[in-house]
């Protein structure tokens, strides 16, 4: 049976863990859960009866874990089957979904607890539990045992184990001690035989065990009395050379055929050790505290909507001192207009909903100032309690300079706005039909790319390019633009040059836009069979694959010089006959959607 330790001890306990559970996601949730808990699970999952016979011949386990209900197999069963072993193994259900009255009747059967798959918040202390009573067990049947057996063979264990065995009488005073108390305490056990409990024990150690074994004297006096009494101490003894040892001692009271008291039996065992990990343990923690009071950071921890901590950053961040802010709802501290969107998100982070893993907010200085936090939380437990561990940066800074960006960018904006408009006026008023051509296919390609997703800044570069995006026929005689008859070859390869012109027009502009490539790009074809310069895939620019979309369908469905319009219908076969082949197939999708399910109509 594995060895209990106090729940105060952080080094991890190792449990040989044996699931009946059909389900390997369940199975890493239960685990996740020991560790959580302060244990090291070695561990068999197995789903049949046949499985779990084998486990139970093959290897020693601690505890049983068992699903109430597999394809193949059920907690019932699971319970008669380790009845039919002998084996005493605390066997627990956990279930995702199991009557109060399933449950009563499997605890009649055999079982020892049972816990909801939603609560496991239950696992580690009832295996705690479980594994501490099994130990009583343990222990009682031991001394039971030992009773009933003759004194050489009683002897014969006890005497060769490396822990402390020992009985006292009624009066505290040794009746059998075994001969390890001489590595332990360095007496023969002859010696300790004439020993009080005063020259045990140090000071401290004999008042508790004085005092535990008077108060469970008195509850016997009761009704509420306990017929299988057991009890676990950390006592500092009193070695003969007049050093000390810390030990742990586990005492069960015995009783005879009239349930009279008559002995106390335990167990010593040497945790020195363990008192020294513990003391290193606590080194460890006064060395993260030291690093956490001293970080840079703003650390707080929040729970039940107040601050439960702050380290030295956060109270210098805020200014106000550490009793007012651990004495106030953390909300009061909080800019008003963020307020509820802090709260909303604290509270959806403690029920395990999605947040965003980072964010930013205000809050109120002591003297008044807005401060602006950038925060990122996790939840943690606190003193045994669900809570929020959080580290705040003061991008205040940040956020000024990101907003005179913003006021750079749009005055940016403006300018280049200007400076479209007055390319816009230039082509209108050398070629309308050019213009009007231009802000129709903005409009399409700009409701393209909303279809698509894209976002609006995005949108916002794709309108600018739209308008402009035939700016190179400018270079191009007015009479070949307006000429009514079919193009000649020379004339079609003037035509296909305004895309180069126009790069070359835009290439020096500045621009938080790629409007000189979207301009260069938007004859190129997914297949590489588009011009100037073939490319193809996503060698293409998204603005300017939206961009031959809404250019193809604008030009086949509206008036040319030398041609009336086909028809929106015509344009779309076109885009739908070459999708994937000429057209980008997103792009084409989003397009035919818009007319023919959202009602688009050109402009």
């Amino acid at each position: 049976m594995a060895k209990i330790i106090p729940s105060e001890i952080s080094k991890p306990q190792a449990l040989r863990v044996l699931m009946v559970e059909d389900s390997e996601s369940d199975e890493q949730l239960i685990i996740r859960e020991l560790k959580k808990g302060g244990y090291e699970p070695e561990y068999e999952r197995v789903e049949t009866a046949a499985g779990m016979k084998k486990a139970l011949k093959d290897k020693q386990w601690d505890i049983i874990l068992c699903d109430y209900k597999m394809p193949e197999f059920n907690a019932p069963s699971a319970i008669t089957l380790l009845k039919g072993t002998n084996i005493d193994i605390p066997l627990i259900i956990v279930s995702g979904a199991i009557g109060e009255e399933i449950a009563v009747k499997c605890m009649r059967s055999g079982a020892h607890d049972y816990i909801m798959k939603t609560n496991l918040s239950r696992l580690c202390p009832a295996i705690t539990r479980e594994l501490e009573e099994a130990e009583v067990r343990v222990q009682r049947k031991l001394a039971e045992d030992a009773l009933k057996e003759s004194e050489k063979k009683y002897r014969l264990l006890a005497d060769n184990v490396h822990d402390v065995i020992f009985v006292l009488d009624m009066n505290l005073k040794y009746t059998y001690v075994s001969p390890s108390v001489k590595i332990l305490r360095g007496y023969e056990p002859e010696e300790l035989l004439q020993q009080t409990p005063a020259g045990m024990l140090t000071p401290s150690s004999l008042d508790l065990a004085t005092k535990t074994i008077a108060e469970t004297m008195e509850l016997e006096k009761t009704e509420h009395r306990e017929i299988n009494v057991s009890r676990t101490l950390q006592l500092e003894m009193i070695r003969k050379d007049g050093t000390t040892v810390w030990t742990e001692v586990k005492f069960s009271l015995i009783r005879d055929e009239n349930q009279q008291l008559v002995n106390i039996m335990g167990v010593t065992r040497d945790i020195t050790e363990r008192k020294q990990a513990e003391r290193a343990l606590l080194e460890s923690e006064e060395k993260y505290r030291l690093v956490v009071e001293n970080a840079k950071e703003s650390i707080i921890i929040t729970q039940d909507m107040k601050l439960v901590f702050v380290n030295n950053a956060a109270i210098s961040m805020v200014g106000y001192s550490k009793e007012i802010l651990t004495l106030k709802s953390f909300t009061d501290f909080i800019h008003p207009d963020d307020r509820n969107m802090v709260v909303d998100h604290h509270i959806k982070r403690i029920k395990g909903e999605e947040v965003p893993p980072v964010y930013s907010f205000r809050v109120i200085g002591q003297d008044g100032t807005v401060i602006w936090c950038e925060l990122n939380a996790a939840v943690i437990q606190w003193k045994g309690k669900p809570a929020t561990l959080n580290f705040l940066n003061n991008i205040t800074e940040r956020r000024k300079s990101e907003e005179e960006l913003k006021q750079t960018l749009e005055s940016l904006r403006k300018s280049i706005g200007a400076t479209i408009q007055t390319m816009v006026s230039a082509v209108e008023m050398r070629d309308p039909y050019t213009a009007g051509h231009q802000l129709r296919v903005a409009d399409l390609a700009c409701s393209i790319a909303a279809e698509i997703g894209l976002p609006q800044d995005k949108i916002d570069g794709i309108r600018m390019a739209g308008s402009i995006h035939d700016i190179g026929k400018l270079s191009i005689p007015a009479e070949i633009l307006s000429k009514p008859t079919k193009l000649t070859d020379i004339e079609f390869s003037l035509i296909k040059e305004h895309s180069r012109s126009g790069y070359e027009m835009l290439k020096d502009v500045e621009s938080p836009w790629p409007l000189a490539q979207i301009v260069y790009q938007h004859h190129e074809r997914m297949n590489g069979s588009g011009y100037p310069r073939n490319l193809k895939g996503k060698e293409i620019l998204i603005e300017a694959r939206i961009m031959a979309v809404a250019d193809v369908v604008e030009a086949i469905a509206s008036h040319r010089p030398y041609r009336p319009g086909l028809g929106i219908e015509v344009a779309l076969e076109e885009i739908e006959k070459n999708k994937g082949i000429f057209y980008d197939d997103a792009v084409a999708d989003a397009c035919l959607r818009l007319f023919r399910e959202k009602g688009y109509q050109l402009i």
